[in-house]
């Protein structure tokens, strides 16, 4: 059948797109940070949160921060050494991949380096990551949570029921094994007993001065994490509530 030329699809959004001129703004300003700051410092972050990274970008007022643009942040520093903007920022430039960005700053290495090895923020993991510990649950009463919780643990998997109208778990429970890719079911279990096995943090890559050297920064020190945990219910205002959990995931994902 052929299309009607009356059958029009009419966009009802008025967000419009960022298109040309936004990119070329970004490529402006990236190259004017180029020649106003000393380094340029390239970071990745891990476990991303908009919020924490929110709180790190006010910690450097003083300095400039991209992240989200990484193709755009390449073509501005210059992809080859026959198009880069200023010497051997095309080194910089080939290392933009994934949840990485650019911080630019009149600081020196010691200072950055020293404020992002001590900057970690404990938050609940989310489905798809990686299980840094094995998390156990002992059998016994869960008076933490209210009768009306346990068809709700229940139906996550957990050994439960009700005695004498205490929400009781009837054997040991492995909520998880280190090594293995969190499931949905497992990240609500481990959010309702208030354990956060995640961490946001941001590790420093690289670093190039206005001098035109390039440096590649070596591994940082991590903190020793038990590999096996057993863990008990925390109080909680919100139990049966994971909405919030999911707009933020959704808003970390839109990138900064």
């Amino acid at each position: 059948m052929p299309k009607s030329k009356r059958d029009k699809k009419v966009s009802l959004t008025q967000t419009k797109k960022k298109g040309l001129e936004f990119k070329q703004k970004i490529i402006e300003d990236v190259q004017t940070c180029c020649d106003k700051y000393k380094h340029i410092f390239l970071f990745s972050v891990h476990n991303m949160r908009n919020t924490h990274l929110k709180e790190v970008r006010q910690s450097w007022s003083g300095s400039r921060f991209y992240f989200g643009k990484n193709k755009v942040m390449a073509l501005a520093l210059g992809r080859t050494q026959e198009d880069e903007y200023k010497d051997n920022l095309h080194k910089l430039s080939n290392q933009l991949r994934g949840q990485s960005g650019l911080l630019f700053t009149n600081k020196s290495k010691k200072e950055v380096l020293s404020y992002f090895d001590n900057y970690r923020v404990a938050d609940f993991a989310r489905s798809g990551n990686v299980c840094q510990q094995t998390v156990m649950l002992d059998e016994g009463p869960i008076p933490e949570f209210s009768h009306s919780m346990e068809p709700q643990l229940r139906q996550l998997g957990l050994p439960t029921c009700l005695q004498k109208g205490v929400v009781t778990l009837l054997k040991n429970h492995t909520v998880c094994e280190q090594g293995n890719i969190l499931t949905p079911e497992q990240a609500r279990i481990l959010k309702l007993f208030g354990y956060k096995m995640a961490e946001f943090f941001v590790t420093i890559e690289g670093m190039w001065s206005s001098n035109g050297k390039w440096e590649a920064i070596a591994d940082r020190p991590e903190p020793i994490v038990p590999p096996k945990v057993t863990i008990k219910a925390k109080p909680r205002d919100d139990e049966d509530g994971m909405e919030d959990d999911e707009e933020e995931e959704a808003s970390d994902e839109e990138g900064t």
